[in-house]
């Protein structure tokens, strides 16, 4: 893409079939280094407010906070509000522009929703099982999109995310999921599905935008290094919150 919106048209196809797409080269380099650099700062000593790899109960989680590894933060959260260079992300023009060529009508950055960092750390990042992000979102409609940035390379070493295309536009039985809405790895219909997904590699820089009921997971990270992944949610104007939900707790804004 080379910093610049796809082809409408073949990015809306593209799109409506799989539930996401990957724009390259979003971000330079720069930028990412600035970005890691105040986020790095950020997690020693710890800016709250944040989520703990302990609160999670993932697979390879630790049990409690304080058990080892238990205060290894998993997200920083309100990420909009830490710093302008991530309200600048969060607002750039060719994530906005492709967005509003998807969603059909300008895009509102959710304050509820994701707005954080990713923090996937060595040794104690958990699993994350295959889930929807709209399963605990309360909105008119499940029409939201989500952007990933990359700040540096995503693969499946480090726990990059995976996902399941086209399951964004399939119902699923009540039985096919667990208590929590994850899909129950052990139900035949389920495995079949989960072969077909695939991981997303992303080079710095990168932004990967994927819908709300795209079916995806991550594995651990495995390297020595911590993974740095800003993430930002996006609805319509007339796609409202529901009130008194957690999804309406803050305003949303104008992210373009």
């Amino acid at each position: 893409m080379n910093n610049s919106v796809q082809d409408n048209e073949h990015a809306r196809a593209a799109f409506a079939r799989d539930g996401f797409i990957v724009l390259r080269n979003v971000l330079d380099l720069a930028q990412c280094e600035v970005l890691r650099a105040q986020l790095s700062a950020a997690l020693d000593p710890l800016v709250g407010p944040a989520e703990f790899e302990a609160d999670t109960g993932y697979p390879g989680a630790p049990v409690h906070r304080d058990a080892p590894g238990g205060a290894t933060p998993r997200r920083l959260l309100h990420a909009y509000a830490r710093a302008p260079e991530l309200r600048e992300i969060a607002c750039h023009d060719v994530v906005g522009r492709q967005l509003e060529a998807l969603l059909g009508a300008p895009p509102l950055l959710s304050q509820c929703h994701h707005n954080c960092v990713m923090t996937k750390h060595p040794g104690f990042s958990s699993a994350t099982l295959w889930h929807q992000d709209i399963r605990y979102w309360s909105f008119d409609r499940p029409e939201l999109i989500s952007a990933w940035f990359a700040l540096g390379e995503e693969s499946v070493a480090n726990g990059a995310l995976q996902v399941i295309p086209g399951t964004h536009v399939m119902a699923f039985d009540r039985g096919r999921l667990d208590r929590d809405l994850f899909l129950r790895p052990e139900l035949e219909e389920n495995q079949s599905l989960i072969e077909r997904a695939a991981p997303v590699l992303l080079r710095p820089g990168d932004v990967l935008l994927f819908h709300c009921r795209l079916f995806h997971a991550a594995g651990r990270n495995t390297t020595p290094t911590v993974k740095l992944s800003p993430v930002f949610t996006y609805h319509t104007a007339d796609n409202h919150p529901i009130p008194g939900t957690r999804s309406a707790a803050y305003p949303s804004i104008e992210a373009r």
